[in-house]
């Protein structure tokens, strides 16, 4: 597999999702919340191929059934509309015909087919909708040059304390390509879905097929290999929209620049992917897991995860204690085929465990390093060619002061 240089690359300062040619977005208050954002929308000129990657809990939501049920149609959407501070998750069939209530409504505003709107939210499980709120809200959504994609990114959020947005752009077919992001996430953070909600808009033009794979593709690196808590939630998706507008040759699995193109959206997908990482809730650093040396690509991935995961591991660095063996506890019980003879591990460019033995260190440098805001731990476990890299965040007081007030 050819590997394409960042530098190819272009990483845009003020990036957002409406970077991209023929977005529009934006974000109001609606009453879900007291007083901050709560209703946001995604909108595309023209009808944009989509593609979707969904949470693994099996409460899956009604909004995300109902999304998912329009990519499957016809693996296009021209819209999302996004509410924040209700879930709208095990909430029975009144969640299912409310749903798809948003959806219908926001497609005879955008005057588009219901099948070409996808639907989201994110909050408090098990309460109903307010769908007087939401349909005022959705008689407001406005797809003027005027966007707001700002507003979109704070009225997606729940206990996030930043919005996350990104945008890169890249040359193919003589053509300037933009990919943006946007996302929410702060709690309910692991992977195999890291429980967010992730939108990516491109103007490039896409076949559908290899959109999805490499959505999957990207996701199974990124925003699969984040951790904050460990819970897994009910709503979470990430949904990539190309709407063509660029009308570059049309991408896919055999163009020549196909690999550029992947390379940028999982530029994008990380950067959202550490942005939450980073904010996750109480969350003072972040950590970065590398893990080099394994015998598959599933040892690595799952190595890395189980350290990332491991609260051991990440009260440890909230208390800036450069305690190895928990880190080393964590790859052992990966429950992957590993060498602890052959086990190396760093704490940044720290050594403290060599060929499985303990390597004397001075632990003030330890604590000094872990007193910083990023913080990186190196695992190789020195029995072969495959690696992995996982994001998570130090587990803190506040933490659990968040979660017992959720609901108050």
């Amino acid at each position: 597999m050819v590997t394409v240089q960042t530098e190819a690359i272009e990483l845009l300062k003020e990036g957002h999702v409406t970077t991209p040619k023929g977005f529009t977005a934006g974000g109001i208050h609606c009453g879900i919340r007291k007083k901050r954002r709560d209703f946001g929308w995604i909108y595309s000129e023209t009808p944009a191929v989509a593609a979707g990657v969904y949470t693994m809990n099996a409460f899956q939501a009604a909004p995300l059934k109902v999304t998912k049920r329009a990519i499957a149609e016809s693996n296009q959407l021209q819209a999302i509309i996004v509410n924040a501070g209700v879930a709208n998750a095990c909430t029975g069939q009144q969640g299912d015909i409310d749903a798809e209530e948003m959806q219908q409504n926001a497609a005879s505003i955008l005057n588009i087919p219901a099948s070409y709107v996808g639907v989201a939210s994110t909050g408090v499980i098990g309460t109903p909708l307010p769908m007087d709120k939401i349909n005022t809200a959705i008689q407001e959504i406005s797809i003027t040059n005027e966007s707001a994609p700002h507003h979109f990114a704070d009225a997606i959020l729940t206990t996030d304390t930043v919005t996350k947005q990104v945008a890169v752009q890249i040359e193919i077919d003589g053509k300037t390509i933009t990919i943006g992001g946007a996302a929410k996430g702060s709690g309910m953070i692991h992977p195999n879905m890291a429980t967010m909600l992730g939108f990516i808009t491109t103007d490039a033009a896409v076949e559908a097929d290899s959109l999805q794979l490499a959505l999957k593709q990207t996701t199974d690196k990124t925003f699969n290999m984040i951790t904050v808590d460990g819970d897994c939630s009910t709503n979470d998706m990430v949904i990539v929209m190309a709407n063509g507008m660029q009308e570059n040759k049309v991408l896919n699995v055999s163009h020549p620049q196909w690999r550029l193109f992947v390379d940028a959206l999982n530029m994008v997908s990380e950067e959202l992917a550490k942005m939450i990482a980073r904010d996750g809730e109480g969350a003072t650093k972040l950590i970065e897991v590398n893990v080099k040396g394994a015998p598959s690509q599933e040892t690595a991935s799952q190595v890395a995860k189980a350290v990332i995961s491991s609260n051991l591991v990440k009260t440890a660095i909230y208390g800036a204690d450069p305690n190895w063996g928990r880190i080393v506890c964590a790859v052992g019980y990966s429950e992957q085929p590993i060498d602890p003879n052959k086990v190396c591990v760093a704490i940044g460019e720290i050594s403290v465990v060599k060929d499985g033995v303990p390597v004397a260190f001075n632990e003030l440098d330890g604590k000094h390093y872990l007193q910083q805001k990023d913080i990186t731990i190196q695992v190789n476990l020195q029995d072969g060619p495959y690696n992995a890299t996982a994001w998570g965040c130090d587990l803190t007081y506040d933490y659990v002061k968040i979660n017992a007030s959720y609901r108050t």
